[in-house]
């Protein structure tokens, strides 16, 4: 730290309500972990495919012709959505079936309509 620079003393304060409280870690960890999964066009399209199907539920034998993947590629993509908690998988015979989590979906949306302050008179 240069010599000019000095630390906030309690007396200082930057702008009025800065002091907000964080998220807590794990939750920020949760949360980062279902974005990672949505970070791909693929893994949206699917869960997008899921969310809408008629029976609120897809058979893993469907999935690679609709969607112009192979059944490992399918694999490999369900299984990042199934770690991140946005779908549950039943295994039914020898195929896999597949279901939106909709409580998974609630807990983004709830992150995602965080209230911003869109006051014009901002102190910095």
């Amino acid at each position: 730290m240069p010599e000019s620079a000095t630390l906030p003393t309690a007396g200082d304060v930057c702008c009025p309500g800065t002091d907000c409280v964080l998220l807590a870690r794990d939750l920020a960890e949760d949360l980062a972990q279902v974005f990672k999964a949505l970070a791909d066009p693929t893994r949206v399209r699917l869960l997008q495919y899921l969310a809408e199907s008629e029976s609120g539920t897809a058979c893993a034998c469907h999935l690679p012709t609709a969607l112009g993947i192979s059944q490992p590629t399918l694999s490999f993509h369900m299984r990042k959505l199934h770690d991140a908690g946005l779908v549950d998988r039943d295994k039914r015979g020898r195929w896999v079936h597949y279901t939106v989590r909709p409580e998974s979906l609630e807990r983004v949306r709830g992150f995602l309509d965080l209230q911003v302050d869109t006051a014009a008179a901002r102190c910095c």
